[in-house]
């Protein structure tokens, strides 16, 4: 009887590998060339190491450097200087890995004179690069981890620059405020991130300025009118610039300056006298009148000789005048001129309209709905001018 064996003998091993190769269906033979591919964790683990290996090699040299004589260092440093010479003539731009700046960046905050030995680029490229890496940290560590605060809608920035153009003087406390009053919850740090930041000074615009003093400001001017029998009369008008609005007007043939003197006190009694009084330099304006002037508490202001345009509002009233009424009638003597004139400045005032003031008269006129009625024509100053309104039917 043969003796028992616990180890296969080569032909069962031969049999029992040919089975596996062509009944097993996992089994797949394999390329003694292949290679598989690295996986993106091994990947990272090798450049970490790569990165970690070089600055240990980097550590012990530099020990080991320590521990030489100064014959073995001085020759060592030249033969290093000697390569830098040939890399700088060969390599205009070395490329540096992560690692090498590392090294640098770390090396600059340890060591003062680290620029004095670098040569293969320039100490500007250093302190960049650790500009950059501050950049990169601190965005990093501010960065939202969720949501935030609302971003602030376009038409409240709008607003925002709106009030803040319009208003010089307000900062921004004060458009905070009226924001708050108009129902818009918005921060104060948020308003002054949204404000026009003015390069001068807060101030009011010319405009403003004046429309502020109009009210005390009144301008006085003399024009003539030919009669139908060759007369020269002169005209007397007192404009207040607050709403374009003539005061006073009289006629002469004969002025004085104790005439004008006399129309000054008919169109300011008691204590209605404005605080400024524009006029020219006419002869007319005699000591009389400015004296008359001086009591009533007004403060004259001349124009330059020969500067019409320096009374603008009173020469504009002086040329509708003509335009719109007289240019188109002979007036027969004084009592007809002051008819045309009264009539005229009625329909100056309800019911001619001015660009200046917002395409309104000097007394205000509102404004008709179509529900109202019809509009009807009514003829003013003897069917020169009309004026249009609605009737109710």
């Amino acid at each position: 009887m043969p003796a028992f064996s616990l180890q296969p003998s080569p032909v069962d091993l031969r049999r029992r590998l040919s089975a596996t190769e062509t009944d097993c269906p996992v089994y797949k033979p394999r390329c003694p060339f292949y290679k598989p591919r690295p996986s993106l964790n091994q990947l990272r683990f090798h450049s970490i190491r790569s990165t970690i290996n070089g600055m240990i090699q980097t550590l012990l040299r530099t020990l080991f450097s320590t521990l030489a004589t100064h014959r073995q260092l001085a020759l060592e440093n030249l033969a290093l200087r000697q390569q830098i010479a040939v890399l700088q003539r060969s390599v205009k731009r070395p490329h540096l890995k992560k690692c090498d700046r590392l090294f640098w960046v770390l090396l600059s905050r340890i060591w003062t004179d680290w620029g004095k030995v670098l040569a293969i680029l320039k100490p500007e490229t250093v302190i960049r690069w650790h500009r950059k890496g501050f950049r990169l940290y601190w965005t990093r560590k501010s960065r939202r981890n969720g949501k935030g605060r609302p971003a602030v809608s376009s038409d409240i920035r709008e607003l925002i620059r709106k009030m803040s153009q319009a208003n010089p003087g307000w900062g921004a406390p004060r458009i905070h405020g009226e924001l708050l009053k108009l129902g818009i919850d918005i921060s104060q740090a948020a308003v002054s991130k949204y404000m026009i930041r003015h390069r001068k000074p807060p101030s009011q615009d010319w405009r403003t300025f004046l429309g502020n003093h109009a009210g005390d400001l009144v301008s006085i001017d003399f024009f003539t009118v030919p009669t139908v029998t060759f007369r020269v009369l002169f005209v007397f008008v007192i404009l207040a610039h607050e709403r374009r609005r003539v005061i006073h007007f009289n006629v002469t043939d004969s002025p004085s300056a104790r005439w004008t003197a006399q129309q000054i006190r008919e169109a300011f009694p008691w204590d209605t006298a404005p605080r400024y009084l524009l006029r020219d330099r006419d002869s007319i304006y005699g000591h009389e009148f400015t004296s008359r002037v001086s009591h009533m508490g007004m403060k004259e202001v001349k124009t330059a000789p020969r500067s019409p345009w320096q009374n603008p509002y009173a020469e504009r009233l002086i040329g509708t005048l003509r335009r719109d009424c007289l240019d188109h009638l002979i007036v027969v003597g004084e009592n007809h001129l002051r008819r045309i004139l009264r009539d005229y400045l009625f329909y100056y005032h309800s019911c001619r309209t001015h660009l200046s003031l917002e395409k309104d008269p000097p007394e205000p006129r509102k404004v008709e709905s179509p529900d109202q009625g019809k509009i009807v024509e009514f003829p003013m100053v003897g069917g020169l001018h009309h004026r249009y309104s609605r009737l109710a039917p």
